[in-house]
C-alpha cells in the first residue's frame, strides 16, 4: 500500500511540477507571485476540451492547441494589465493577478457551467508492474512532464533566450544596459508559463474530471511546491512538487483524503519560519 502511495504521490508531484515551474518562471523574471496560475490551468483544461470534444481533434493535437491558446492569453494579459503595472510593485501585480484569476474562472463557469466534463479518449486497462497499479494517464503525465522539464532546462541554460531571461531575473537594469529587451523577455516568460500551465490543465483533466474549480484544487500545492523548491529556481520547483505530492499522498495514511491540502499549508508555514528561501533558493541580499 505504501509503495502504491509513493507512486501515486510521485505522479501527483510531477503534475504539480509544470504549473509550479510556470510560477517560478514568472516570479524569477517579473518578481511577483502570479495568483492566476490556478485559473490559467482551468482555462487550459477547457481549451483542450473544446478542441478535443467539440472540434474532434486528437488529444495530443488539442493539448498543443491549448498550449498555444493559453500562451496567447497570458501574453494578452501581460499587454493589457501587467506591463502597465510593472513599476507599481509586486503587491499591485499580485492583486491584479487575483482579478485576472476571477475573470478567467468565471469565463469558464459562464461558458460551461458547473457540470464535470471529460476528454474523448479510449479507455485502457491499467498496467500491473511489481504489484503496483499504473494506468495510462499516469504514464502520459510522466512522459509529458519529463519532456517539458528537459526542454525548459535546455532553453534556460543552453540558449540565448534562456541566458537573457536569467540576466533579467538577476539584474534587470544591467541586462537593459547590455541590450536585453525587458518587454520581449517578459512576453517570452508569459508565453512559456501559459504553455506549461495549459499542458498541466490537460494532464489534470486526464487525471480527474474537468470543472471550474479544477485549477483552484491545485493552487495551494502549486505555491507550496514553488516555495519549497525556492521561488525562481526551476529545478527547485520540480523537486518541491514531487516532495509535496508524495507527502500529501502519505498523509492519507493518518488523515482523511479531504484534508490533504493541510500538508501544503504546513509546508508553507514551516518554510516561512525556518528557511524562507526554500531548498534551492538563494538568500536575499539586503543593503
Amino acid at each position: 500500500m505504501v509503495a502504491q502511495l509513493l507512486l501515486n504521490g510521485t505522479i501527483t508531484g510531477l503534475l504539480i511540477a509544470l504549473p509550479a515551474l510556470a510560477l517560478t518562471i514568472t516570479f524569477g523574471v517579473l518578481k511577483f507571485p502570479n495568483f492566476a496560475i490556478g485559473s490559467m490551468l482551468t482555462f487550459g483544461a477547457y481549451s483542450a476540451w473544446i478542441f478535443n470534444r467539440l472540434l474532434n481533434a486528437p488529444l495530443p493535437v488539442a493539448a498543443v492547441l491549448s498550449a498555444v491558446t493559453v500562451a496567447g492569453v497570458a501574453m494578452l494579459c501581460n499587454f493589457l494589465v501587467f506591463s502597465r503595472l510593472r513599476d507599481r510593485g509586486s503587491i499591485t501585480l499580485l492583486v491584479a493577478s487575483m482579478g485576472i484569476a476571477l475573470i478567467l474562472e468565471n469565463i469558464c463557469r459562464f461558458a460551461f457551467g458547473n457540470a464535470t466534463r471529460n476528454f474523448n479518449i479510449e479507455i485502457a486497462r491499467p498496467i500491473r508492474w511489481l504489484g503496483l497499479r499504473v494506468n495510462q494517464e499516469q504514464l502520459t503525465i510522466v512522459i509529458v512532464v519529463l519532456v517539458c522539464v528537459a526542454v525548459i532546462q535546455f532553453l534556460f541554460y543552453a540558449s540565448p533566450i534562456g541566458r537573457a531571461m536569467r540576466a533579467v531575473a538577476d539584474n534587470p537594469a544591467l541586462a537593459a544596459v547590455r541590450g536585453v529587451e525587458r518587454n520581449f523577455i517578459a512576453n517570452v516568460a508569459w508565453a512559456l508559463a501559459g504553455a506549461l500551465v495549459a499542458l498541466a490543465g490537460v494532464l489534470a483533466g486526464l487525471d480527474r474530471a474537468i470543472d471550474p474549480l479544477i485549477g483552484w484544487n491545485y493552487q495551494i500545492p502549486i505555491f507550496a511546491a514553488a516555495i519549497l523548491g525556492g521561488l525562481g529556481s526551476p529545478i527547485g520547483a520540480v523537486v518541491g512538487a514531487i516532495v509535496i505530492g508524495i507527502t500529501e499522498e502519505l498523509s492519507t495514511l493518518v488523515l482523511p483524503t479531504n484534508y490533504r491540502q493541510v500538508v501544503s499549508f504546513c509546508v508553507i508555514l514551516i518554510l516561512l519560519l525556518v528557511r524562507t528561501q526554500g531548498l534551492f533558493g538563494g538568500k536575499a541580499l539586503r543593503k
